[in-house]
């Protein structure tokens, strides 16, 4: 399993790396409008990412303006083909996705692959949480698992699209406690949007998702989260491991950006050089702090790398819980 400190290590070569790329070291133009595609609905984390990207963007006056275009459905894999079909060339675009996409389209049994885009860049990284209604009878991790393992059936864990980042930390919560992962009962999402609304309405037993897309209904009491998926307790987030719940689990879900296939050279160094300049500005801490993220920052090649290796990881792990 990747931990967090891996993530930091990796960082470190990925800007040796970057160093290395040719044509990078000209200062990057202003681009007028930049072109967001995320291949999902309003309110989850790679929409986060992006309104994010352009505020951050837009405050260190690397961009005039920016165009987000959400296209939801199966983890990225409804709007990955047209992103790489109606996109393919153009230069000043970028597709938000991660961990999630990875998993949803072996899940899904995709015929478009992740390795048709151009990959310029590795961006944030963020913890998982498990939480449930503030009116839920499960006061601990404990009390959830004790529910599941009694009846599957009656435990209902909510998350975005099947095969990601949420659906995996489900089903390795239920091997880690001794359950069959392919019994978890899960009710995947199109965004964060609507599995939130899922869970204040009460329509589900629990939901998974990273710490910035629940943090803010967990402080305002609506939510009770009963645990994150962190190697050890985050500072400034009062929340128990699953760790130290008993379980051995961690997960540290990723998210980054890829231009279209059949970029300019020119085109890929610019967008590289772009999002360089923002994961340097203050701008940009300012948006991580904010919510809650940690700048993983993996540019060019590296980053082209690491996702060969992602796909190997989360194939191996979506095979041992049952999900490929």
């Amino acid at each position: 399993m990747m931990h967090r400190r891996d993530f930091l290590r990796s960082s470190v070569y990925g800007a040796a790396a970057f160093s290395l790329l040719p044509g990078l070291s000209a200062q990057a133009q202003t681009v007028d409008t930049l072109k967001l595609f995320v291949p999902a609905n309003p309110g989850g984390g790679w929409d986060q990412t992006a309104r994010s990207m352009e505020q951050a963007l837009k405050q260190a006056s690397l961009i005039k303006g920016a165009q987000v275009t959400n296209v939801g459905g199966a983890g990225g894999a409804v709007g990955l083909p047209q992103f790489v079909n109606q996109w393919k060339g153009q230069g000043n675009a970028l597709m938000v996705a991660g961990m999630v996409m990875v998993g949803a389209l072996i899940a899904n049994k995709s015929p478009v692959k992740l390795s048709q885009v151009t990959p310029i860049a590795r961006l944030t990284g963020e913890f998982q949480v498990v939480v449930v209604p503030a009116a839920s009878p499960h006061k601990t991790l404990a009390d959830l698992v004790a529910a599941f393992k009694a009846d599957p059936a009656k435990v209902s864990w909510a998350g975005g699209s099947a095969g990601g980042s949420d659906h995996i930390l489900a089903g390795m919560i239920a091997k880690a406690a001794g359950a069959d992962p392919k019994k978890v009962s899960y009710v995947a999402y199109s965004g964060g949007g609507p599995a939130l609304a899922a869970l204040l309405g009460n329509q589900v037993t629990c939901g998974i998702s990273g710490f910035g897309e629940f943090g803010e209904q967990v402080k305002a009491g609506k939510l009770r989260a009963l645990a994150i998926s962190a190697d050890k307790r985050q500072p400034g987030i009062d929340i128990p491991t699953i760790k130290e719940q008993g379980l051995d689990v961690e997960l540290f879900n990723w998210r980054g950006v890829f231009a279209p296939p059949g970029v300019k050279d020119a085109d890929r160094a610019a967008m590289i050089d772009l999002m360089t300049k923002m994961n340097a500005s203050p701008a940009w801490a300012e948006q991580l702090k904010a919510r809650d993220w940690t700048g993983i920052f993996l540019a060019g090649d590296a980053y082209a790398k690491y996702i060969e290796q992602e796909n190997t990881r989360i194939e191996a792990i979506l095979k041992e819980i049952g999900l490929a």
